[in-house]
């Protein structure tokens, strides 16, 4: 069983998946890194978002950053969404990822803070 799922958008997101993987390493929580983009691979973000045994998921996403959003429309889990700084200072992924529609919850971290989002996710797996 893996306790947390991170998911970033892209390879270029990985120094943020690295900074949420120290945490969790740290804390001894089990956890798995998928690469995929919500807007390329939509049918292999369904197929990860359904068979994951994960308890949390982690999303990393630039830009538009709608992968957090799209794997919480997917699942009742957790999901922490981290803006990451690809343009406008990052301005444009914070605040994709705080607008969500009713029923559609994510949790936000600042942008490029995939520590507090393994923090989080910690604490969440700890309530």
């Amino acid at each position: 069983m893996v306790d947390v799922l991170i998911i970033a958008g892209s390879e270029s997101d990985r120094k943020i998946v690295e900074k949420a993987e120290e945490v969790l390493k740290e804390n001894k929580t089990d956890h798995k890194v998928e690469y995929c983009s919500a807007h390329r691979e939509p049918d292999r973000l369904d197929e990860i978002v359904e068979n994951t045994d994960a308890r949390v998921f982690i999303c990393i996403a630039g830009l538009s950053a709608a992968l957090p959003g799209v794997v919480a429309s997917k699942t009742a889990k957790p999901v922490i969404g981290v803006p990451v700084d690809a343009k406008l200072g990052g301005m444009d992924a914070l605040l994709a990822v705080v607008q969500m529609p009713p029923g559609v919850p994510v949790a936000a971290v600042g942008v490029d803070n995939g520590k507090n989002a393994a923090h989080l996710a910690i604490r969440i797996l700890k309530a």
